[in-house]
């Protein structure tokens, strides 16, 4: 999310706005996430008693583009209201289809994204062999190196910073480093030589919304599989390209919650739905809503960033 939030970055956090969620583990360590205080293994929390997910005032109603707090989905080794806590940006909610196209963001076919938040990785060419630090410092540039020839480089940038580093000495040219489309990352969901994905195009691809449904393919299958077989609880087989669920020859599927696909603003250096894929509603925490302080701890220093306490997170 950076630079939308930095590292040091105090936030408050409404669980009030997509409706409180009843604790799934109800015995649990005050004021402790996941550990005990002073210990770095032993569980804060007794997972042997769990209550069934259930939320005040129906379903969260999070909008695009809202940056939310969830508990992290793939962390299958902890109870749902115990996994690491994430926050990115809703970029498409329930019944949305989501396509990227160039490393931006297309809504049920129409561009919905927020450029003036966005970084991306870029290129940048000189004529020299170096770039004055202390200007890279000023614009708050943190991420990037030297390439592999001479006078090239990589830095991590939005926009306002990409036509500043064009007007500095002895660069020749700034450009985008932007996958090309069809080229296949098998780390990115779902993990399946079908989908011929990267980080900059990625889709089209159907968020799954309570009472929906959609038909069932071995192809399609490595979408919804996850949500199927652990979100959802069934029993998934499939026999001879026949998929069986609760040992019921199925072609379709229904949803039971609504899910949400989650971005980093940092678009080439975010952890995201790009890599795991959907979070369940009943992952959700709350919004993000206000910057309460942010204190600077890098290069070993302590100091206060007063331009950012009390500031809204959009």
């Amino acid at each position: 999310m950076e630079k939308s939030l930095l590292t040091g970055d105090y936030i408050i956090v409404s669980k009030l706005s997509y409706g409180p969620r009843i604790p799934i583990t109800p015995i649990s360590f005050p004021f402790a996430h996941q550990t005990l205080p002073f210990t770095e293994s032993t569980n804060s929390y007794l997972d042997w008693i769990q209550i069934p997910y259930l939320r005040l005032f129906s379903a969260p109603d999070i909008e695009r583009h809202d940056i939310v707090v969830f508990n992290w989905p793939v962390e299958d080794e902890r109870p749902v209201d115990q996994r690491t806590f994430y926050i990115k940006r809703c970029m498409a909610i329930a019944g949305d289809t989501l396509e990227l196209r160039d490393g931006q963001v297309y809504i049920n076919g129409k561009y919905n994204d927020c450029p003036e938040k966005l970084q991306f990785d870029y290129k940048v060419k000189t004529d020299v062999d170096s770039i004055n630090n202390d200007s890279l410092k000023l614009l708050g540039i943190t991420e990037g190196d030297h390439m592999q020839n001479k006078g090239e480089f990589w830095f991590t940038m939005n926009l306002e910073n990409v036509e500043i580093m064009k007007k500095f000495p002895h660069v020749t040219s700034v450009e985008p480093l932007i996958d090309r489309k069809g080229a296949y990352n098998d780390y990115m969901f779902p993990e399946n030589e079908h989908f011929l994905w990267n980080v900059d195009f990625f889709g089209p691809i159907y968020i799954p919304k309570e009472g929906d449904s959609v038909k069932l393919t071995k192809d399609s299958l490595p979408l919804y599989e996850r949500i199927i077989k652990v979100y959802e609880k069934n029993e998934l087989r499939v026999s001879n390209d026949s998929i069986f669920i609760n040992e019921v020859y199925s072609t379709s599927y229904t949803f039971k919650m609504n899910y949400y696909f989650m971005m980093g603003d940092n678009r080439h250096n975010s952890a995201d739905s790009r890599f795991w894929g959907f979070v369940p509603e009943d992952h959700i925490v709350g919004k993000t809503v206000l910057i309460l302080m942010s204190i600077d701890k890098s290069d070993g220093g302590n100091s206060i960033r007063g331009n950012r306490w009390f500031k809204s997170v959009d």
